[in-house]
């Protein structure tokens, strides 16, 4: 009887290794640091082993579309950012020169910003312009 018990115990403690083991394991992959392009300058090689998401502006006629993968350059305080989309999903429609991008991916030891997810915004096109009323109002 108590070797069945030992089994029983034994079981249960894998179950509850395994579960803490994949609940860290997915923490650390959905933990993702958010930098500005010039934090990220600054990181040096330590910038290389970890998930980062990094914001900018699109810089003009830097889009080029080869395939699947789209490189541009991000920009933020007169610092620019190389940036390869390598991703599955396609890239917002708002998604053009000038738009606010924001980048998730990792930063390669050749300077290159490898972005896996694309979001991006362009709210001066949405928003009421100054001294108007928005609809409804």
């Amino acid at each position: 009887m108590a070797r069945k018990n030992n089994r029983v115990v034994l079981g249960v403690v894998v179950v509850i290794g395994a579960l803490v083991y994949f609940g860290f394991a997915g923490f650390q992959e959905g933990k993702a640091y958010y930098k500005t392009i010039e934090e990220l300058h600054d990181m040096g090689d330590a910038a290389h082993d970890k998930r980062i998401r990094v914001a900018g502006t699109v810089s003009a006629g830097s889009i080029e579309r080869d395939g699947t993968e789209i490189t541009f350059r991000l920009e933020q305080n007169q610092l620019t950012l190389p940036v390869r989309y390598t991703g599955s999903s396609p890239v917002p429609d708002t998604f053009q020169d000038g738009a606010e991008a924001l980048c998730d991916g990792k930063y390669l030891p050749d300077g290159t910003f490898d972005a896996k997810l694309i979001q991006a915004k362009c709210a001066s096109k949405y928003e009421a312009e100054y001294g108007t009323k928005e609809a409804g109002q």
